[in-house]
């Protein structure tokens, strides 16, 4: 009887090849000797992010990543973050792991020790030195489709509760686990074949806790910098503690919340929320009132974080103190659109500080400060070109100017203004919440989904369109707003325990609509994968005023 045979087509090379039907992708990328810069760690096979033992059985499209790509990095550092649960399983016995969040390029986690202590710097260096021999072992990544009721077996021998309380708020019949020797896990993505491909890491002490370090996103032969973040870390570590007051840690406790129709649990945790964040809003109003020459807001941060809703109650809780927000657009202080820089590639970078007329920004808002009347500019972007229109504005006493704008906490941006007159906020998405402890959820997600529902409703772009661009939009975030992050005189976490829940209604049909022959089909269908986690909450009992409404619609605000 002839061999099943299927066609594979390459699109690293071009190649099209007939393999074996159950060849993997591994033999695939062995045989055509692809050799990528930095290797492989993962394929799209058909545009869906696939790991290497993924084995053939139809014609496939392959294009094989490396760790330079988003999805391959992912892969690499979903694997890493199994090695190292093996390697604190091994190193402190009866301790448990949690990796918290992203922070300073890595990743911090916490070791829970069953008598309690502390974790010292020696237990750092024996998990360090027991994931080098882990590596150097080169043992395989297994996975394995279970029934739900063996994986349940399997965690509640390995006291993993929190996998557990996942797979049983999914009521789904078989799951797929990860095996590491004797070792069982749960990952929502694809990991390297082996150990042997994880040779760039690092773990070090980081505050109560332990940093894992992984490759540089853009040279992955190198580790990545480490950067101070102490601000973002202390308010992430706020909502966090928030979060276990409310015993809300993972994907699987909202949806036991959700479920629970009785206690209407998650109702309560919306009201609290809300209110949290309300009063977050108002000591911030605190800090701006008691800092007595404060007479220019600055707020900055990344795509989608609700800066606009963010202004908006800001303003309330800055009048509730006798303060009189004054809004100017810095969008009105671009330079005409022939004097705007370029980018690498020649295009306008509308992102970059100097597409702003720093000069007349800088000149202006000093005039408003010394009491002056000026006439603001208004930017025609039909026309790309600045004009005047008549709107003169002076400042009162009690009047506060608030700017809203991606470099706000950029000193350039007001460098001729005294820093005593500012006061800068840093606004983000900072998921606190987690699929299980092994499992976070990347703020970047988050606000990808706001702003593909945003997008889709509001501005006419699909979900293809918006992912599309996201990798632009995540450059810009990194050249000009992050490097600025640790300037904020206050950081603001607009993320909600419960948004996911809520957008995924939103999100789900708009992401089904991308074909399933672009390039942003495995980006859309990583999510819809990651959407299916949690259990569908109506938006009924968020207020009009939530950060939340300023993308799915039924806000009170103008936008």
């Amino acid at each position: 009887m002839n061999e099943k045979m299927v066609e594979i087509f390459c699109r690293n090379n071009g190649a099209k090849k007939m393999y074996p039907a159950g060849t993997s992708l591994l033999e695939i990328y062995n045989d055509m000797n692809l050799q990528l810069k930095y290797g492989a760690t993962a394929a799209k096979a058909n545009n869906k992010v696939k790991d290497l033992k993924f084995c053939v059985y139809k014609p496939k499209t392959i294009e094989f990543i490396g760790p330079e790509v988003p999805a391959g990095m992912r892969a690499y550092t979903r694997s890493l973050c199994f090695v190292l649960c093996k390697a604190v399983k091994e190193t402190i016995p009866g301790a448990s792991l949690r990796i918290e969040h992203p922070i300073s390029r890595g990743y911090y986690c916490q070791v829970n020790k069953a008598d309690k202590s502390p974790l010292q710097e020696s237990e750092v260096n024996a998990i360090k030195e027991a994931m080098k021999n882990c590596i150097k072992q080169d043992i395989p990544f297994e996975m394995e489709t279970k029934s739900a009721e063996e994986a349940i077996a399997i965690f509640k021998e390995q006291n993993a509760t929190d996998k557990i309380t996942l797979i049983s708020s999914l009521h789904s019949l078989y799951t797929d686990v990860y095996k590491l020797g004797d070792l069982y896990d749960y990952y929502y993505g694809c990991l390297v074949p082996s150990t042997g491909y994880l040779n760039i890491f690092d773990v070090k002490p980081y505050h109560e806790g332990m940093l894992l370090q992984i490759p540089d996103r853009d040279t992955p032969n190198k580790l990545e910098r480490f950067i101070v973040q102490d601000k973002m870390f202390h308010t992430i570590s706020e909502q966090a503690e928030w979060n276990a007051m409310m015993k809300v840690h993972n994907v699987g406790d909202i949806n036991l919340a959700v479920a629970d129709k009785k206690s209407r649990a998650i109702n309560s945790l919306i009201k609290v929320g809300e209110a949290l964040q309300d009063k977050k809003i108002a000591k911030i109003a605190d800090m701006i009132k008691a800092k007595k020459t404060a007479r220019i807001v600055l707020i900055a941060g990344p795509s989608s974080s609700g800066k606009t809703t963010f202004s908006k109650k800001l303003g309330i809780q800055l009048a509730v103190n006798a303060l009189h927000p004054v809004t100017i657009s810095l969008d009105d202080y671009f330079v005409n659109r022939v004097d705007t820089p370029r980018d690498e590639k020649g295009e306008y970078d509308f992102e970059s500080i100097y597409a702003l007329d720093l000069a007349l920004f800088n000149k202006q808002m000093n005039q408003l400060l010394a009491g002056e009347e000026i006439e603001l500019p208004y930017y025609n972007f039909e026309t790309g070109q600045r004009e005047f229109r008549g709107n003169r504005i002076s400042l009162k006493p009690d009047d506060i100017l608030v700017i809203e704008g991606i470099h706000g906490l950029n000193p350039e941006l007001t460098k001729m203004i005294p820093e005593e007159q500012k006061f800068k906020i840093y606004i983000s998405a900072l998921t606190t919440l987690s699929l299980d402890d092994h499992n976070w959820i990347p703020t970047t997600d988050n606000r990808l989904l706001r702003r593909i529902v945003r997008d889709y409703n509001y501005r006419g772009y699909s979900a293809k369109e918006t992912i599309h661009r996201w990798a632009n939009v995540r450059e810009g975030e990194e050249k000009w707003i992050f490097p600025y992050q640790e300037n904020a005189d206050a950081m603001f976490n607009s993320a909600l325990l419960f948004e996911i829940p809520v957008i995924k209604k939103y999100a789900e049909p708009i992401l089904l609509e991308v074909p399933c022959d672009c390039d942003e089909y495995a980006e859309a269908f990583r999510l819809l994968k990651f959407l299916r986690y949690f259990i569908n909450v109506p938006d009924n009992e968020v207020p009009m005023t939530s950060v939340l409404r300023e993308f799915v619609g039924g806000s009170s605000f103008e936008y």
